[in-house]
C-alpha cells in the first residue's frame, strides 16, 4: 500500500529499518504505528532496493501498536530474519533482516527522535541520493560491530552464498571462502599460517573491523572443510570461551618463556601434544609466539602450555 503522504507524519516513529550493509548502507527508514510498508525493486513501492537480488514486491513490514511484522511476498531469494528464512515473522529490537544484499537492522527509536525522525517521503529521497552517489559496490559490505561475525556467517549460511568474506580488523586480514552457504577454507593474510580450523576461530574473536562479500574464488586449496557450517560455528565458539578461561590463567603474551637449567622434570613423560608444545616454545620467545608457531589448536596450545608452566618444564618472566 503506497502511501499519498498525508498519514505518514501523523504518528511519531517508534521503530526504524537502519541499513549497516549493502547498496544503502547508512540509510534508515521509519516505522510508525498502523502502517503498512512494502518493500521490492519496482519505483511505485514504499521502499525501493533497486538491486537484482531482490523481487518486484519482495516483503511486507506491518506495523500495529507495539507489534511489528515482515512477510516474504513469494521473493525469488527470500528474506531472512537473524540467519533464518522466514514466510511471516514478529521483529524485535535488534534483529537482522537480510534482503538482496542488504542487511537491515530493526531499532527502537528512543525519547525526542521519535518526532524528529524522516518522514518516509524524506528518507527515500536520502536513500536514493546515498545509493547514486556511492561507487558501485561490493556484493555485500559493513562493519563486525554492527553485525558480529558469527551472525553474519549465520546469514551467508542460511542464504546459501558463495564468494570469498574478506574480514578487516586489526590483529590481521582474513579470508572465508564459502560455496552455497558452506565454509570450506579460511587464511590468515599476511600472518602466521595456521590451519582453517585455528584462522576461523581467530576471526571470530574479533569484534571490530570491517567486512566485504567478494565473488567466489575456485582456485584450489590446501584442504577443504567438510564439516556444516553451523558445526564449524558452534565448535569455534566452544573453543573461543574456552580458550579465554584458559588465558586468564597463563601469563601475559608478551611474557618470556625459559626452560629451568637443570631441567628436573623428565621429557619422556609428556604426551606427544605437550612435547609439540615444549617444542614451540624452544624455537620462540614469548608465550604469544607459542600459539603462532604450533599447528595445534589455540585453546589445546593453552591447555598444553599451562600444564608444562605448572610441572616446571617452562618458566615465565
Amino acid at each position: 500500500m503506497v502511501s499519498d503522504g498525508s498519514d505518514e507524519e501523523r504518528d511519531s516513529a517508534l521503530w526504524a529499518l537502519r541499513f549497516i550493509s549493502g547498496k544503502y548502507q547508512g540509510g534508515e527508514f521509519p516505522l510508525r504505528p498502523h502502517r503498512e510498508i512494502i518493500i521490492g525493486r519496482s519505483s511505485d513501492l514504499d521502499m525501493v532496493l533497486v538491486e537484482d537480488m531482490v523481487s518486484r514486491k519482495h516483503a511486507k513490514i506491518t506495523t500495529d501498536d507495539q507489534v511489528v511484522t515482515i512477510q516474504d511476498l513469494g521473493s525469488t531469494n527470500g528474506t531472512f530474519v537473524n540467519g533464518e528464512k522466514v514466510r511471516k515473522a514478529e521483529l524485535k529490537d535488534g534483529d537482522r533482516i537480510l534482503i538482496g544484499t542488504s542487511i537491515i537492522k530493526m531499532v527502537y527509536v528512543e525519547g525526542d527522535a521519535t518526532n524528529n525522525a524522516l518522514s518516509e517521503t524524506e528518507a527515500r529521497s536520502k536513500m536514493a541520493v546515498a545509493a547514486n552517489k556511492r561507487a558501485a559496490p561490493k556484493s555485500m559490505s559493513g562493519s563486525i560491530e554492527e553485525i558480529p561475525l558469527p551472525d553474519l556467517i549465520q546469514l551467508l549460511s542460511t542464504s546459501r552464498k558463495s564468494g570469498v568474506l574478506m574480514v578487516r580488523s586489526d590483529a590481521a586480514v582474513g579470508r572465508l571462502y564459502l560455496r552455497k552457504g558452506q565454509i570450506y577454507f579460511a587464511n590468515l593474510e599476511h600472518g602466521p599460517t595456521v590451519g582453517s580450523r585455528k584462522a576461523l576461530v581467530r576471526m571470530l574473536s574479533w569484534v571490530q573491523g570491517s567486512f566485504e562479500l567478494e565473488p567466489p574464488d575456485e582456485s584450489p586449496v590446501l584442504e577443504e572443510l567438510e564439516d556444516s557450517t553451523e558445526a564449524l560455528l558452534m565448535d569455534g565458539m566452544r573453543q573461543l570461551d574456552e580458550y579465554r578461561v584458559q588465558l586468564e590463567k597463563l601469563p601475559s603474551l608478551a611474557a618470556a618463556l625459559t626452560v629451568p637449567k637443570p631441567l628436573e622434570p623428565k621429557l619422556r613423560d609428556l604426551a606427544p601434544e605437550e612435547l609439540d608444545v615444549f617444542q614451540a616454545a624452544l624455537e620462540v620467545n614469548t608465550v604469544g609466539a607459542v600459539f603462532d608457531q604450533s599447528p595445534l589448536s589455540d585453546l589445546l596450545i593453552a591447555e598444553k602450555l599451562r600444564g608444562l608452566l605448572e610441572k616446571g618444564y617452562l618458566a615465565a618472566a
